[in-house]
Order: structure tokens, then sequence, then C-alpha cells
């Protein structure tokens, strides 16, 4: 009877364990689905701005752009699709 009772709460936490996980996968393949890889940003720059060159890092993406006031480099965060830095050469 007590193997029963063992084997009982043993089952017990195995169902709960796995409903949890199967909760926490469904959760990120969801969020995975709403990034599924294309994304969209606006670099908010002036009209007649060009790209001109691209990087790629852990960090982020560096676009050089040439401006009609100058070129300068901007970093994109991937992940979130938006503007997370700004280098302006000369000033």
């Amino acid at each position: 009877m007590r193997a029963l009772k063992v084997l009982v709460v043993v089952m017990g936490v195995l169902i709960v364990a796995g409903t949890v996980t199967l909760a926490l996968l469904l959760v990120q393949r969801v969020g995975g689905a709403a990034s599924s890889g294309r994304w969209e940003v606006a670099l908010g720059q002036p009209e007649g701005t060009r790209i001109t060159g691209l990087a790629a890092s852990e960090g982020g993406i560096g676009l050089l752009l040439a401006r009609p006031d100058g070129e300068r480099v901007v970093v994109v965060d991937p992940k979130r699709g938006r503007v997370i830095g700004e280098i302006r050469p000369g000033h």
C-alpha cells in the first residue's frame, strides 16, 4: 500500500511538471511566431538619406547612412527592431 501511495505522488508530480513544461513551450512558440524573422524599423532619417553600408554583430546591426548633412552610423537592435544608438563622425 505504501508503494502505491509513493507511485501516485510521483506520477502527480510528473503530470504537474509536464503541464508546466508544455505551457512554457507554447508561450515561447507563440512569442516566436510574432517575431518570425521579418521585422521593420523606421530610422527617422530625413528625405534623401541612403544606406551605404551594413555590418552585423551580436549587439546589433550597424547601418552607414549618407544623409544630406553628412554621414552617420545607426545601430539597430534586431530583436526589437528599433534604433538603439547613433554615431555622428565629426561632432
